[in-house]
Order: C-alpha cells, then structure tokens, then sequence
C-alpha cells in the first residue's frame, strides 16, 4: 500500500507538469510544434544521460543477479505483450495504431523519473532491461506494425543514442570504469530534468488535441481499458512465475519491471504515425487519455498487485 501511496503522489505531480504544459499552449505562449526541441534535449540528452550515471554503479553479484532478472522479465513480458495485443486485435478488429497502443507503453519517459523518486536513483539501472528489450521492438516489431510493410532498418537501430548510451553504460559497468565525479554530476543533474520535460511534451501535445472528438471516441476509451486489462493479466503471470517470491531485492525489481507494463501508450507510437503518415491524431488521443488516465489506472493496478503477487 505505502508504494501505491508514493506512486499516486509521484504521478499526480506529474499530472500537474502535463496540465502546465497544456496552459503554455492554451495562453499561446507556445505553440504544440515548440514541443519539438523538447523532445529531442529528451531523447537525445536527458535519457541518455539517465542511463549512463545509472551505470556507473558498484560491481555485485546481487546487482548483476538484478540486472539479469530485469532481462529475462523484459522478454517474458514483452511476448505476452505481443500475443495478447495479436488476440485483442482480432477480437475487436483493432487497427494499427490501436494494435500497437496495446502492446507498446511509455516506459522510459514515465518509469525512469517514478522509479527515482520512489526507490531512488540506485534503482534505476533496473529499468535498462525493458527499455533495451523495447527499443529493439520499437524499430522492428512497431515500426513494421505501423507502416504495414519495409525492411527492419538495423542501421538506425544501432545508431540509438539510447540503445548506444545503455550499451557504453554496461561496458562502464562490466569494467569498473568510472567517469570523473564533476561529468558523472553533470549526467545525474542533466537525467534529473527527464520526469518534467517528458510530461511537459505531453501536456502540449495533449493541447492540441481535440476534446470534443476525444470524449465522444468510444474506440479511445476501449484502448484505454485494455491498457488497463492487459498488465493485470501480466500480474497473474508473475504470480505463477514464482519470480516475484524470492528475497527483498528481487521483489523490487520485478516490480520495478511490471511498472513498465502500466504505464500509458507509447510516445513512439505517435511519433512513428506522423513518420509514416498514420493517424497520428488518433495516435496522439490515445496517448493524451491513457496518459491523464494512469493517475488513477496505474496506482489502483499496484495495489492489486501487492495483494495478489
């Protein structure tokens, strides 16, 4: 219960970071396309230098043992993720941004900064298994999904500044290097600022949207709820992996890995949209309601979990 606590305060103050950034837009002191800078000094500085300070932590087995586990439960995960968005899809004749809304989530953006302010900044090395295992599905598997036919471009997948970042984060780690304390608080400071530019992008983002067609969408608030029905079912997965049984330590990790399951609808999928000339109003619906909606959702799911698991 306490976790369920920390988690709906950290997540209401970044609700109100997203309604910040709604009004930036409303009283026309920006407009939404100024989102644009934002979103690269996140993706192409904040995140990562979140991953290389993670990284550059002590050697220990019960680290490296945490890491592993955080892998492993990034593939389990991810493939009940993909065939329970495959059935869904059938089922409901879900389309293709609804598809990927289902299985991809907006982990590293919303994880990242709740994972360090609820277990703090030591923890955070723990995330590199899903967001790793994501990032490569994001540039296969989605994309794929999302423009209907092509080729995998791997070149620009090991071109990820993330993907690039994560991996000089493990070399630093496998070899004990360490960066010299004013660069690696230059990388901590700089990491600070992911949880309040992420949710600053989507509250301008979510200004633009339209409202009206947005409360009247009946197929947005389905989304919404198989976002919400599908980590309960991971839930019951973890139950009977018995992973979730073992010392302190792990519990915490695979906690820490099913958080990622929670979260709203992946950014990417939006990003991709306006890439590949989808929807990407609908996109950005299905992003700004799944996003407003895990004030609640994702809490509620924590609690569940803690008395079940």
């Amino acid at each position: 219960m306490e976790t369920a606590l920390l988690l709906a305060g950290k997540i209401t103050e970044l609700t109100l970071i997203v309604l910040m950034g709604i009004a930036l837009v409303k009283f026309k002191l920006l407009k939404t396309e100024n989102s644009y800078p934002l979103s690269v000094i996140a993706l192409y500085l904040i995140s990562p230098s979140v991953m290389i300070h993670a990284f550059q932590a002590d050697y220990s087995p019960e680290i490296l043992d945490g890491l592993w586990l955080s892998l492993k439960l990034a593939v389990l995960f991810h493939i009940l993720l993909i065939i329970l968005g495959k059935l869904f899809s059938h089922l409901l004749k879900l389309d293709a941004l609804e598809h990927a809304a289902t299985i991809y989530t907006n982990s590293g953006n919303l994880i990242i900064p709740l994972v360090m302010s609820i277990f703090g900044p030591q923890w955070v090395i723990y995330t590199s298994g899903f967001i790793i295992v994501q990032m490569l599905l994001f540039w296969t598997h989605l994309r794929l999904l999302i423009c209907g036919s092509g080729k995998v471009s791997w070149t620009s997948l090991l071109r990820n500044i993330n993907i690039l970042s994560m991996l000089c984060g493990v070399i630093l780690f496998s070899l004990q290097i360490k960066l010299p304390k004013i660069v690696d608080g230059a990388l901590a400071t700089v990491g600070s600022m992911i949880g309040p530019v992420a949710m600053l992008v989507a509250g301008m983002l979510i200004a633009s949207l339209p409202l009206k067609q947005i409360m009247l969408s009946k197929r947005i608030y389905l989304i919404a709820f198989l976002r919400l029905l599908i980590p309960m079912i991971l839930m019951f997965a973890v139950k009977l992996s018995g992973l979730a049984g073992q010392d302190a330590h792990s519990r915490t990790v695979v906690l820490i890995s099913f958080l990622a399951t929670i979260s709203p609808a992946a950014a990417t999928i939006t990003q991709m949209a306006v890439v590949y000339k989808q929807n990407a109003a609908k996109a950005s619906a299905i992003y700004g309601v799944t996003t407003l909606l895990c004030i609640l959702t994702m809490p509620l799911i924590i609690v569940l979990y803690q008395w079940i698991v």
